[in-house]
């Protein structure tokens, strides 16, 4: 058996049909890949540059929006004490409210899955008023008096 499968020849092989000089068309082909080759990698190193650019601009506007907080939380103290206070009451009500949603999903989930009204009903009573919650939440805490630490802190 092994005898047969060494004799068989391969059932995929490459066969040339250009005419010419193997070894020169062989060299040409060899060039135009290094040359490829050097295009891809050019442009990758564009790309990378391009990326350390945006990068460094973005650390930019996040470092100077952090240091506007804090200016801001330093002119007004008693203000971003406030809201801090105002971020951690909200939050206590996000989370009771979070609890009601919740328990309406477990009573009404089968008539969710079954019905697409009960589902829209749903997302109409409770989406807008948690997504605005979640929004004033999430300004207070950015005001507040505890600033979150900053790369070069």
């Amino acid at each position: 058996m092994s005898q047969g499968q060494q004799s068989a020849p391969p059932i995929f092989s490459q066969l040339d049909v250009s005419a010419g000089n193997t070894s020169e068309t062989s060299y040409h082909s060899h060039a135009e890949h290094n040359e490829l080759l050097r295009e891809v990698l050019a442009a990758q190193d564009r790309t990378n540059e391009i990326l350390e650019e945006l990068v460094g601009v973005m650390a930019t506007n996040q470092k100077q929006r952090a240091q506007e907080l804090q200016q801001w939380r330093t002119a007004n103290p008693s203000l971003a004490e406030n809201c801090r206070e105002a971020a951690e009451s909200l939050s206590r009500v996000q989370l009771q409210y979070l609890e009601r949603i919740t328990d309406e999903i477990c009573d009404t989930a089968e008539d969710m899955e079954e019905g697409e009204f009960v589902l829209n009903e749903f997302v109409d009573r409770f989406g807008p008023r948690l997504a605005h919650l979640n929004g004033v939440i999430q300004v207070l805490a950015q005001l507040s008096s505890t600033a979150a630490p900053t790369a070069s802190s």
